[in-house]
């Protein structure tokens, strides 16, 4: 199949809807790698590097400091909502389709100015890397570090998430797991002969029920206040309509502050429930924000808008885990992720395109 060639430096939103209508869902992102990678080795001033489906391409001008720019090439599955259309609203312009905002946006804006920013102020490295939004066994971004760290080497790392064109700080981390109870199987009739399991998960309910009702739980970190969440998501059990149910399961989850580590947040759910057999289904740890950082302080103030806490986990935390700060900041409401009428505004291309490249150009001396 011949490969199609994009035009990085051309009109940003035909860009846009180019890359939108290659499907590259989960696991199946070569055609959208093929046509990223063979588009990027046409920039003389990258070194691009593939694996697997993730391309890196880097500038080496020999800056002083080095921001890394990362936005994931797969989408979650199309649900008729290919190929993309301009659908014209009230206030303005957007492109309606999968990967609209989640995050097929930020991957056009960071193209455009790989493309475009041959003499950055800044050595920039962008990533552009496959299965962000399954399994963390397949994420392109832990296999590249697998293959060679020194690739995500960077002073900053600014992940092209949907923020509407607003700096969100670190990210949540999250745990789930669930809770079992135990009882006795009885027919319904002679109820008095077992032991019901479900009415048995009242006590972890109530455990629940009196946390929310204990406060907001607000949680500042680096001057930026999370909220966190404790909260049944699923709950099961029961045989038949007339048994007395011998076992029952409810399914948590506890999105925590980056105040604390993932496994400060797994022992405190340890402690708080600790009268029932608890299996861990997830644990992701969050990241703190790094606005203290002088090289993301220059950003914020080039930016010009009040950063905001990411409320959800994102793979800034993988940044942070390898000791460098990250923030999310990129194109679309992150509310219309993954809606059967996903999309993404223009103009919010826009002005993350004309932030970036602003900040990009300007003298850097500061930010260390």
């Amino acid at each position: 199949m011949k490969i199609m060639q994009l035009d990085l430096a051309g009109d940003l939103h035909d860009l846009f809807r180019d890359i939108v209508d290659i499907r590259s869902e989960s696991l199946h992102e070569d055609q959208l790698a093929d046509t990223v990678e063979e588009s990027l080795r046409g920039c003389g001033h990258l070194t691009v590097t593939r694996i697997g489906n993730s391309i890196v391409a880097a500038t080496n001008l020999g800056r002083d400091s080095r921001v890394l720019v990362a936005g994931h090439l797969d989408t979650v599955p199309v649900a008729d909502n290919l190929p993309s259309h301009v659908e014209t609203r009230d206030d303005g312009d957007y492109l309606v389709g999968r990967g609209t905002c989640d995050m097929k946006g930020g991957v056009a804006v960071a193209l455009h100015l790989a493309a475009t920013l041959a003499a950055p102020s800044r050595d920039v490295t962008w990533v552009f890397y496959e299965a962000e939004e399954i399994a963390a066994e397949h994420n392109g971004l832990l296999k590249v570090r697998s293959h060679d760290e020194s690739l995500l080497d960077c002073d900053l790392a600014i992940l092209m998430e949907p923020t509407d064109a607003i700096i969100e700080g670190g990210c949540q981390g999250t745990m789930r797991f669930t809770l079992t109870t135990e009882g006795q199987a009885a027919h319904s009739a002679r109820s008095w002969a077992g032991h019901n399991a479900i009415h048995g998960l009242l006590p972890i309910l109530q455990i629940l029920q009196d946390w929310q009702a204990d406060g907001d739980h607000l949680v500042e970190v680096d001057g930026l206040t999370y909220h966190e969440g404790l909260n049944a998501t699923m709950v099961q059990g029961g045989l038949a309509g007339n048994v007395v149910p011998p076992t029952a399961t409810v399914q948590i989850n506890y999105r925590f502050a980056p105040d604390k580590t993932a496994q400060q947040a797994e022992q405190m759910m340890r402690t708080m429930f600790a009268d029932w057999t608890m299996e861990i289904l997830d644990l992701s740890s969050p990241a703190r924000p790094g606005l203290d950082k002088p090289l993301a302080r220059s950003f914020a103030r080039s930016v010009g808008t009040t950063p905001m806490p990411k409320y959800g986990w994102t793979d800034v935390a993988r940044f942070f885990e390898m000791g460098r700060p990250a923030l999310n900041f990129g194109p679309g409401d992150a509310m219309y992720a993954h809606k059967a009428d996903e999309c993404c505004k223009l103009s919010s291309l826009d002005d993350c395109a004309r932030a970036l490249e602003s900040w990009l150009r300007e003298r850097s001396e500061g930010d260390h």
